[in-house]
């Protein structure tokens, strides 16, 4: 069936916490376009657009590189989506996170109409549920422990800790969770490239005590070595995000070994199908994987479920619920219970417009 409407609405969502930081900026929104793309028999497919600044995307650019893109859409048949995709790498470079919700909407589109879940179409679904980790915006030590105690009282066991880069006070930060939290809780930090290589090391090195499951981009990506060096250099494993932006970063990181793990994020890597891709050189490699985080709609965290639930090697908690910590979401159909999220029901990514019919 031939595509005859590709529609783009921007998304905002206010954040709870208004005052919510990582390493790399603040903002009291979380923006995103919604795009909606349809046959000429009416069945839909939708896939959300991430404004990320620091993965090179924002709103009115966003906005730019799907309208450009709209042309190589339209009118094609929705069931060639691979040459769908490889006509948008020809007709754009880059704009990851523009291709990734065109890639989301036509599988989305693609699993509702042959009535199946859309893990269907990547080999079908391995595990039903995924154990979810939530991250901690940087604040005082004594702040971020209090935060982190009302997460575990609200059933989660993996947390993630942003730092950024003072490693005195990041050390604080760990130690005032882990004091608060206990030897039960899973705890794992996030530098967002805050760190130089000696100061990674150094606390790192300090941190292990604490038991941190990994540590997140310690250092700029621009620093390959430094980042292999540190991975060298400590006993917690590291994982690359920001690093990790392509099929051909990915390929290096692990061709040499320069980390022990990689964050996926389909925005990042431009959609479903390179996800799986990427994952496929992870495995070769024998380099560990999980999704990383999806800040934005319930839309793209039920993406990431279809994606982390056909995966062979997630071994690990995902970062899938932070919709939990924003409002006016306009997809609804997935929540976070107990500390894990079921893989969505229903034929294609299982999740609704807010109001519409189940």
């Amino acid at each position: 069936m031939k595509i005859v409407a590709f529609e783009t609405k921007v998304s905002i969502m206010r954040k709870d916490d208004p005052t919510w930081r990582f390493a790399l900026g603040a903002s009291p929104v979380t923006e995103g376009h919604i795009l909606r793309i349809a046959t000429e028999d009416g069945v839909e497919g939708f896939g959300y657009a991430s404004t990320t600044a620091h993965m090179g995307s924002l709103t009115g650019s966003l906005q730019a590189e799907l309208e450009y893109l709209k042309a190589s859409v339209l009118g094609r048949d929705s069931d060639e989506i691979e040459s769908i995709l490889i006509g948008l790498d020809r007709a754009m470079r880059g704009a990851p996170q523009a291709k990734a919700a065109i890639d989301c909407a036509l599988f989305d589109l693609q699993a509702r109409r042959l009535g199946v879940p859309l893990c269907n179409l990547f080999g079908g679904k391995v595990r039903s549920r995924i154990p979810i980790l939530r991250i901690l915006a940087i604040k005082t030590p004594a702040e971020m422990a209090a935060q982190a105690r009302k997460l575990v009282n609200g059933g989660y066991n993996y947390l993630k800790i942003k730092v950024h880069g003072e490693v005195a006070e990041d050390v604080a930060r760990v130690a005032a969770i882990r004091a608060e939290v206990g030897e039960g809780v899973h705890l794992t930090i996030d530098a967002n490239q805050s760190y130089t290589p000696k100061d990674a090391i150094t606390a790192l090195n300090a941190m292990a005590k604490y038991t941190i499951d990994l540590a997140e981009q310690p250092v700029p990506v621009e620093d390959f070595a430094g980042l292999a060096l540190v991975t060298r250099s400590v006993p917690i494993t590291i994982e690359a995000d920001e690093g990790a932006g392509s099929l051909r970063e990915i390929y290096r990181l692990v061709t040499e070994r320069a980390v022990d793990a990689v964050s996926l994020k389909i925005p990042k890597l431009g959609g479903l199908r390179n996800t799986v891709a990427a994952a496929r050189i992870c495995e070769a490699g024998e380099i560990k994987y999980r999704l990383g985080a999806a800040v934005g709609s319930r839309l793209l965290a039920a993406h990431g479920m279809h994606m982390a639930c056909s995966l062979r090697d997630v071994d690990y908690a995902c970062e899938l619920g932070e919709f939990a910590r924003l409002l006016d979401d306009p997809f609804e159909g997935l929540e976070v219970k107990d500390g894990f999220i079921e893989l969505p029901q229903g034929p294609g990514v299982g999740v609704r417009l807010a109001g519409a019919k189940a």
